[in-house]
C-alpha cells in the first residue's frame, strides 16, 4: 500500500452481474480508500421519486425531484450506505420493485447530469485531507464512471464477464442458487437493463486508456487481484 501514491481515484464500469460493486468495495478496503456506488444513487433516485409520488414516466418531474434529492452517501467501503431525507435505504434500493423501474431514471438525461456532479463532486472530496479517506482517495464504480462521470481517473478499469456467468452471479446474488430456474428469473433484469441504459452510455467496450478485466473464468479474488494489479500497473507507469 505505500507505493500508491495520493490522491488515486479508481473508477470501475462494466455490465450487470460483472461484479463492480463487490470487487471495488473490496479493491478499496485493499488499498485504504473509500468507495463510492453510483449505481445505488439512481436507485436512490428512484426510490425518492417512487416515494414522492413523481411518475418516472414524466421525465421533467423525475429531474426536478432529483435536483431536490437529499441524498447521504457512506463511502465506508466496510459499511457503504444510503440515507435519502433521513431515511436509511441501503436496503430498500436493492427490492425487486426499484431494480424493476431503475432505468426509467438512469436512462433520464437529466438526472444523469444532476447525479454525475454529485459523483464528481464525492470523488473530489476524497482528494482532500479532511474527507473519510484523509485524503487517499476513491474507488468509484458505476456505467460511465470512466468515461463520462471521472475521464480523468488515475486508473480506470472495465469490469467485465460473459453474459453466463453474469446471469449465474446475479441469481446467486439474488436467490442464493444459480440454478436455471433462479437464472431465468433474473435474465430480464440483468439483459433489460444493460440493453436500456446502453442507450444513453457505452459500457460493454473499454474506451481508449481503458483497462478490460474478463472474470468470465476468475473467482472473486482472483478478480480483485486481477484489479489490484492493474492499479499497481498504472501507478508504476504514472
Amino acid at each position: 500500500m505505500s507505493t500508491i501514491p495520493a490522491p488515486l481515484v479508481v473508477a470501475i464500469d462494466g455490465p450487470s452481474g460483472s461484479g463492480k460493486s463487490s470487487v471495488s468495495r473490496a479493491v478499496a478496503r485493499s488499498l485504504g480508500l473509500a468507495y463510492l456506488d453510483t449505481g445505488a444513487m439512481y436507485r436512490a433516485a428512484t426510490w425518492w421519486c417512487v416515494d414522492q409520488g413523481v411518475a418516472l414516466t414524466d421525465t421533467g418531474a423525475v429531474a426536478d425531484a432529483v435536483r431536490a434529492l437529499p441524498l447521504v452517501m457512506g463511502v465506508d467501503p466496510q459499511d457503504p450506505t444510503v440515507v435519502v431525507g433521513g431515511t436509511d435505504v441501503t436496503a430498500a434500493i436493492r427490492e425487486t420493485a426499484v431494480s424493476a423501474a431503475v432505468s426509467a431514471v438512469a436512462t433520464n438525461l437529466d438526472v444523469r447530469a444532476e447525479l454525475g456532479r454529485l459523483q464528481r463532486a464525492a470523488i473530489d472530496a476524497e482528494r482532500a485531507a479532511g474527507s473519510f479517506s484523509g485524503g487517499r482517495g476513491i474507488v468509484a464504480e458505476g456505467r460511465d464512471i470512466t468515461t463520462v462521470v471521472a475521464p480523468d481517473a488515475d486508473v480506470r478499469v472495465l469490469l467485465t464477464a460473459s453474459e453466463e456467468a453474469r446471469l449465474a452471479r446475479r441469481a446467486l446474488d439474488v436467490h442464493g442458487t444459480a440454478d436455471a430456474e433462479a437464472v431465468e428469473a433474473t435474465r430480464d433484469q440483468v439483459l433489460r437493463r444493460d440493453a436500456d441504459d446502453s442507450t444513453v452510455v457505452e459500457f460493454h467496450t473499454a474506451a481508449d486508456g481503458v483497462v478490460t478485466v474478463d472474470s468470465s473464468h476468475l473467482d472473486f479474488q482472483e478478480t480483485v487481484d486481477a484489479v489490484l494489479a492493474v492499479v499497481a500497473a498504472s501507478t508504476a507507469r504514472a
